[in-house]
């Protein structure tokens, strides 16, 4: 099967307005094509989901062509025009695995804190958006791209690459050790062999463990952390089923009942926040917590931070300004800790601000980044409350957890550096950050 990314697009009326070849061939084989309803229903399914919920949606989905089942990998991002596809992988599914099999993809499944898949010459096929998110790397950007893109792979103790051996002879491997790129994060990567219909070696299903910093002598592993290990995966999964009950991927759901799985849906997310949250909470309030300080590109953070919100902002009305491609401005701060920050002083800006307006992220040389937004502004009174736990603008209005701007400014202090605001009722807000620059 091919192994390249096609493009296609949905209009507001469910038809396939533009396809590339492999798409419209897929398309066509199941009795559609262009200006007619998406004939096959996994696509139809998640375009409709993505242009009801107004949010990106990537999945994992195995389809009927011909004789045989095909598995891909499918983002539908919503746009102004429709829904835009991008469909990956084209693997011919196996139609049997080897015994155990099932209980080890379990295994990994559960043990994992996100997942991946490659083909078999090693090229994304798949990367969890949500981890992303959270460690600064742009999951659809790599699809098509070499896994070295996305992991620096190092000697285990034995001074072996599992990865290499286990594509030398075609089988699964554990413990690999490796670092995300950019960030540099540790993380143990380990990975179930793929096989097509005929057995032959199709790649890499594999998950992600993060490595966590070694705990002081007789110290347990925090609250937060267990929470989120115990919680990320299971409430990933409910996410997921309520998106799908909700676009009545099994066939016509009542009204009442699709609201209900759009509700655990929302409160899905709204609890995998308040995790995140937690986990962020506990660590920057140890006394012994050491943010990782290294040289960074603040002008590179704040372009990616504004990439990652950027359908936010588009679903919101709101555009994003951010520093041209060519700025640099160096500065010393822990990669993901600063990444982390922008975002959520980006992504408020974007949740205040009205339709029609931008959202300025500017770069300074000293080191330091302004957010700026024209939304109805704070209080002087308030603008030291909003830095505290569990505190927020306004209680009544729907958005976080209160933790956002406490766990930013944590870190910002933690780092040598601080985070402040200036702002008036009426006259929106202005969040700086300001970190070291170099020596």
């Amino acid at each position: 099967m091919t192994a390249e990314i096609a493009h296609g697009l949905v209009d507001a009326d469910g038809r396939l307005a533009e396809a590339e070849d492999a798409l419209l061939g897929l398309v066509m084989r199941a009795g559609g094509g262009l200006g007619r309803p998406v004939a096959v229903p996994q696509l139809a399914t998640l375009a409709r989901l993505a242009r009801r919920l107004q949010v990106p949606i990537a999945r994992s989905v195995t389809v009927a062509d011909r004789d045989a089942d095909i598995e891909l990998f499918v983002r539908a991002q919503p746009e102004a025009e429709g829904v835009r596809l991008s469909v990956a992988g084209w693997r011919e599914r196996q139609a049997w695995r080897p015994k155990g099999e099932d209980a080890e993809a379990d295994l990994l499944d559960t043990a994992a804190d996100w997942r991946w898949e490659s083909d078999a010459a090693l090229r994304l096929r798949f990367a969890s958006i949500e981890a992303g998110l959270r460690y600064g790397f742009d999951a659809v950007g790599l699809l098509g791209k070499p896994v070295t893109e996305l992991f620096t792979f190092e000697p285990d103790t034995a001074g072996q690459l599992p990865i290499i051996d286990a594509l030398a002879n075609r089988r699964s491997f554990s413990g690999q050790p490796a670092k995300l790129r950019p960030s540099g994060r540790p993380v143990l990567v380990s990975a179930l062999a793929r096989r097509d219909a005929q057995g032959a070696f199709a790649g890499f299903a594999g998950g992600v463990v993060l490595v966590e910093r070694p705990q002081p002598e007789g110290v347990a592993a925090s609250i937060g952390d267990r929470l989120e290990r115990a919680l990320r995966t299971p409430l990933g999964r409910i996410i997921a089923n309520a998106d799908s009950i909700q676009a009545g991927a099994d066939g016509p759901l009542a009204p009442d009942y699709a609201a209900y799985a759009a509700d655990i849906a929302s409160a899905g997310r709204h609890l995998l926040g308040l995790v995140d949250d937690l986990a962020d909470l506990e660590a920057v309030e140890r006394p012994d917590f050491q943010p990782e300080l290294e040289p960074i590109d603040l002008a590179d953070l704040a372009r990616r931070a504004a990439g990652l919100l950027s359908v936010r902002a588009a679903n919101a009305g709101v555009t994003i300004a951010r520093p041209e491609a060519d700025m640099s401005v160096p500065a010393i701060g822990d990669f993901r800790r600063v990444l982390q920050i922008l975002v959520n002083l980006i992504g408020n800006a974007v949740r205040y601000s009205p339709q029609g307006s931008t959202v300025d992220a500017v770069v300074h040389p000293d080191a330091s980044v302004t957010v700026t937004d024209t939304g109805k502004g704070i209080a002087p009174d308030d603008q030291a409350r909003i830095f505290e736990k569990f505190e927020r603008v306004d209680p009544s209005e729907p958005g976080g957890s209160g933790l956002g701007l406490y766990i930013a400014r944590r870190l910002a202090r933690a780092m040598g550096g601080d985070l402040t605001v200036e702002s008036a009722p009426g006259e929106g807000a202005r969040f700086t950050l300001q970190l070291r620059p170099p020596l």
